[in-house]
């Protein structure tokens, strides 16, 4: 007898029990349901594309984390994220789709990364995006920011910010101080201040600039106050730089526009200090942050781009869009208690039969379902009190059981297994009772 290979699942893939996968497909579900109530429409690109499309814009460590293969003369890799395959469609498509062209994509994206605690090399991302043919309305900066608050509150949230800021407003702030060439690396110190604080990131801001430079950056690093009070205090510092005037209007505008759009105050909060995509994001740019659980790190983010297409056309198609990684977040809800998979089935009700009226169930069953029901049967030869044991321990709220006076009486036997209540009903009436 051959010996017996051991099933093991490749590091960073995320397997999960019943119980854990109905509670990531009602979240999922539940972000799906959020974008289309905005009027997103629903794109799937391949998993697979052609290496040389996906490759592009990749370069650096992007580059070393796609997955390559090649089959017969196809130079092929798997997608990285959802914005490429994105940036490729729209090209691919231009002549077919209405600008702006508003869509929404949830889809498994794979990077061979070092897998760690919610990192993963296979993972979905839930995006929308807002691209616009030539220009894009700043108007739109501020919707996202909707959307992101009534996602979060539809998964059961409350107490979370939207943290915003704009890329020209600090790139504006480095050009005045003549810091264009050293933007990359002072961005990259700032993005570190939740991780090492103020006084650290002064402290690594002058080993590569002056002292006067650096006393500016922290000044306005240190900007406090409610939202308009940051907006005051940033013109108040009299930059006449023509990229952070520009900046600053537009985040006034945004800001503005999404209270309009139904943002409380107290879910929203300008974070100058926010640096993210370095080399991508040229306006707003979002970080969501769970307030009690800020050391999870951003669990939504995006912002606005120059030139979606730019590897693939010359035509100017600048967006705006967000990203939730619902694997990671998944991970990091459930491995620290935020949420709990208690749901061991999605039945309404088990039809089970104390005889051998096996036809008299699958009619059964059908009748429910027909009448939007989730019905499940058990129709193995198990003793009558293991079938309400395996009820119980799914959870399912009722049983239906057939015997032959069940059969000769033309009604069913129907048990609240919650209460422990049971009576004789006839099949409508009991659709009527599990439907309540």
């Amino acid at each position: 007898m051959s010996e017996k290979m051991k099933p093991k699942t490749l590091p960073g893939f995320m397997e999960l029990l019943p119980n854990e996968q109905i509670l990531f497909n009602r979240m999922k579900e539940t972000i799906q349901k959020t974008y289309e109530k905005y009027g997103f429409l629903p794109l799937n690109t391949p998993i697979i594309e052609d290496a040389k499309i996906l490759l592009a814009k990749a370069g650096g460590e992007t580059e070393k984390q796609i997955y390559r293969f090649e089959k017969g003369e196809n130079d092929l890799a798997l997608r990285f994220d959802l914005t490429v395959p994105l940036s490729k469609y729209v090209t691919e498509y231009y002549d077919k789709l209405s600008f702006p062209f508003k869509r929404y994509q949830i889809g498994k994206v794979y990077r061979g990364e070092k897998p760690q605690r919610g990192r993963y090399r296979e993972f979905y991302q839930c995006d929308i995006d807002i691209i616009g043919d030539g220009k894009l309305s700043i108007i739109n900066d501020a919707e996202l920011p909707a959307i992101i608050y009534n996602t979060f509150k539809n998964l059961g949230f409350n107490e979370f910010t939207i943290c915003i800021n704009n890329r020209k407003i600090l790139n504006g702030l480095f050009s005045s101080l003549n810091l264009k060439e050293n933007s990359a690396e002072i961005l990259r110190i700032i993005d570190k201040i939740d991780k090492i604080g103020p006084d650290k990131v002064q402290e690594e801001l002058s080993k590569e600039i002056s002292e006067e430079q650096v006393r500016v950056i922290m000044q306005f690093l240190k900007i406090e106050g409610n939202n308009n009070k940051k907006l005051e205090e940033l013109e108040k510092l009299n930059i006449i730089d023509e990229t952070f005037l520009e900046g600053l209007k537009e985040l006034k505008t945004v800001v503005n526009f999404i209270g309009m759009f139904g943002v409380p105050e107290e879910n929203l909060k300008i974070d100058l200090t926010i640096a993210r995509g370095l080399d991508y994001y040229t306006g707003t740019v979002y970080e969501t942050f769970l307030n009690e659980y800020r050391n999870l790190g951003s669990v939504c983010s995006g912002g606005r781009y120059d030139n979606l297409t730019e590897y693939y056309t010359d035509r100017k198609m600048p967006g705006v869009g967000i990203s939730i990684g619902l694997t990671r977040l998944f991970f990091l809800l459930m491995d620290n208690g935020i949420i709990s998979a208690d749901d061991e089935s999605i039945s309404d009700v088990l039809v089970i039969s104390m005889s051998d009226e096996y036809e008299k169930v699958a009619e059964i069953a059908t009748k429910l379902r027909e009448n939007d029901i989730k019905a499940q049967i058990n129709i193995e030869e198990q003793k009558l009190a293991k079938k309400f044991k395996i009820a119980d321990k799914l959870n399912i709220k009722y049983v239906i059981v057939i015997g032959e006076d069940e059969v000769k009486n033309g009604v069913v036997s129907l048990k609240n297994m919650i209460t422990g209540e049971q009576e004789n009903l006839t099949l409508e009436d009991a659709i009527n009772v599990i439907k309540k």
